[in-house]
């Protein structure tokens, strides 16, 4: 029997809030609040998705705010995080770092500050009662205008060492170039922030280049679509610039056809430092062991293999080096003991 890749310590990097809610809490929130949801969210789910053209993204997003739409209460909040904590640890997660963009939320709990330091609490007692680090990410949306980035940005930067790693930038690639908002990186970089914009996913290689050359990134969101310029993964080895691959939602979102088209190989061989994640399991249907599971069986790394990607994701990571290297022991221990 192989080793159980529930019990491989590793980090995860890309993973939405709204997007971690179990389907089950979804449903009874809806419920709770009086919420409809169609179809692709309660019988038909995991919906049937494709966000390679504009109609399809809508229908994403559509889905994904209404989903949103069901966390009213700030006890709704820190279950969501309660639970997303437990999943995790689950399957041998020890560090999540979540994104969040609290301008989605803020209406509801009082304001952008008020909004971020809530998601905090319930990051720090969901951390609490798991055996699991959680930090958050805030993440601004590409498809508003640099501006609302910059106060995001600003925002973040007051809750570095407070529970605040990293800033990100994410929804479609095509509605907003990553360079518009080199100035609210400058502004996270500063705090000392990692920088971890969405690249490469609905747009190829030169997505991808631009969040390195004008948004200095430590990490890409997906980055897959690198593997299309050898020259760019070099770069992407030589720097240690980490790509957040979700092989399942690139094919949810049609960015590959199948499982076997996601070139996680491709990156991996050439150097390119890996972090699998699950990006949205709400609407994906798959949390993070399915991917490490198609990296074994679809793509074909050995068990020493999957070991060096938990080690990336953790390298990758902003936990603190006592972590990172007590979980190096763990990775070490789970490779050395006999498959069973």
């Amino acid at each position: 029997m192989p080793r159980p890749l529930d019990k491989l310590p590793k980090a995860h990097l890309h993973l939405h809030f709204t997007g971690s809610m179990r389907h089950s809490t979804l449903i009874e929130l809806a419920r709770e609040h009086g919420v409809h949801l169609p179809d692709a969210l309660e019988q038909d789910w995991p919906p049937q998705l494709r966000a390679t053209d504009e109609r399809g993204w809508f229908r994403f997003q559509r889905l994904y705010d209404i989903a949103r739409s069901v966390l009213r209460r700030p006890e709704d909040v820190y279950r969501l995080l309660r639970e997303a904590a437990q999943d995790e640890a689950r399957e041998g997660s020890r560090w999540l770092e979540i994104q969040v963009d609290p301008s989605g939320y803020a209406h509801r709990f009082g304001g952008l500050t008020s909004t971020l330091e809530l998601f905090l609490d319930a990051a720090d007692r969901a951390a609490a009662t798991s055996d699991l680090g959680i930090a958050v990410i805030v993440a601004a949306n590409r498809t508003r205008h640099p501006l609302d980035a910059r106060t995001l940005a600003r925002l973040a930067s007051q809750y570095t060492g407070k529970g605040v790693v990293g800033f990100g930038l994410s929804n479609d690639e095509r509605r907003g170039r990553a360079r518009d908002f080199d100035g609210a990186f400058r502004i996270a970089k500063r705090a000392g922030l990692l920088a971890v914009p969405h690249g490469g996913e609905l747009l190829g290689a030169a997505s991808v280049a631009e969040c390195v050359d004008d948004l200095e990134a430590d990490r890409v969101g997906h980055g897959v679509r690198a593997a299309e310029s050898p020259r760019l993964m070099e770069r992407l080895a030589d720097r240690q610039v980490a790509c957040e691959v979700c092989p399942l939602s690139n094919v949810g979102l049609g960015v590959a056809e199948r499982p076997e088209d996601v070139p996680v190989r491709r990156l991996f061989d050439a150097g390119v430092p890996i972090a699998l994640g699950a990006d949205d399991p709400l609407l994906f249907g798959a949390r993070l062991v399915p991917q490490y599971e198609l990296a074994r069986e679809t793509y074909g790394f050995s068990d020493a293999e999957l070991a060096e990607l938990a080690r990336q994701s953790i390298r990758s990571s902003a936990a603190p080096e006592p972590t990172k290297k007590e979980l190096s022991g763990e990775i070490d221990a789970w490779l050395a003991a006999p498959a069973e």
